[in-house]
C-alpha cells in the first residue's frame, strides 16, 4: 500500500467517525426530549413561532426580579405551574442581554437554560439517571455541586450555574417511570 493510499484511509476513518460523533449526538439529543423544558424553550413557546423579534428584544433587554418575571409569565399563556417557575427563574438569572449579542439574532444570542446546560455538561462524565435526574436537591444544594474539585474546574459562567441550579431545584428529581427505559441507571 502507498503512502498516498494509507492517508486516504486515515482520512476516511476520520471522516467516519465524526459522522458517527454527530449521529450518536442527535441520538442522544432526541432521547432527552422526556426532560421538562427549560426557560429558553419556554421562553420561545409563550412568545409564539416564529416570535415577534421586536418583543423578544423587550424580554431581553429588560431587568426585572423573579417575582416580576413571575407576574409577566403568568399573563403569558398556559403554562404548568413548573413550567411558569422555570421560566421566571431563567429570566431572572439571566437577563437583560447586550442589546447588540449575536449581531443582533437576539434568539440566538439567548444564554442556555437548565435543560441544555444538564444535557452538554453533565452526561458527558456522568449517568444522567443516577446522577441528575432522580436527585433531589434545592438551589443551594445544587450550587454546591460546583464546589467539589472536579465541579469547579468546568467551563461555566456564575451564571450558567445558577441557572443550572435553579432549573434541577425546580425540575428534579423525576419520577423513574417518566425516564426511559434504556436511560435508567
Amino acid at each position: 500500500m502507498t503512502r498516498a493510499q494509507r492517508y486516504g484511509w486515515v482520512i476516511l476513518a476520520v471522516v467516519a467517525a465524526l459522522i458517527l460523533l454527530f449521529l450518536a449526538r442527535s441520538v442522544a439529543a432526541q432521547d432527552l426530549a422526556f426532560m421538562p423544558k427549560g426557560g429558553r424553550t419556554l421562553l420561545m413557546d409563550i412568545l409564539g413561532a416564529p416570535a415577534s423579534a421586536a418583543e423578544l428584544r423587550t424580554v431581553a433587554q429588560s431587568r426585572r426580579t423573579e417575582e416580576e418575571w413571575r407576574a409577566f409569565v403568568e399573563k403569558r399563556g398556559a403554562l404548568s405551574a413548573r413550567e411558569r417557575a422555570t421560566l421566571a427563574a431563567y429570566l431572572a438569572v439571566n437577563m437583560p442581554i447586550s442589546a447588540d449579542a449575536a449581531g443582533g439574532d437576539v434568539a440566538a444570542a439567548l444564554p442556555p437554560d437548565g435543560r441544555h446546560l444538564a444535557e452538554n455538561e453533565c452526561q458527558s462524565c456522568h449517568s444522567l439517571f443516577s446522577s441528575y435526574l432522580t436527585q433531589s436537591r434545592d438551589a443551594q444544594g445544587w450550587r454546591n455541586v460546583f464546589l467539589s474539585p472536579f465541579h469547579k474546574q468546568l467551563k461555566m459562567a456564575p451564571a450558567q450555574r445558577e441557572e443550572f441550579a435553579r432549573y434541577s431545584a425546580l425540575n428534579m428529581p423525576m419520577k423513574v417511570d417518566d425516564v426511559p427505559q434504556d436511560l435508567r441507571f
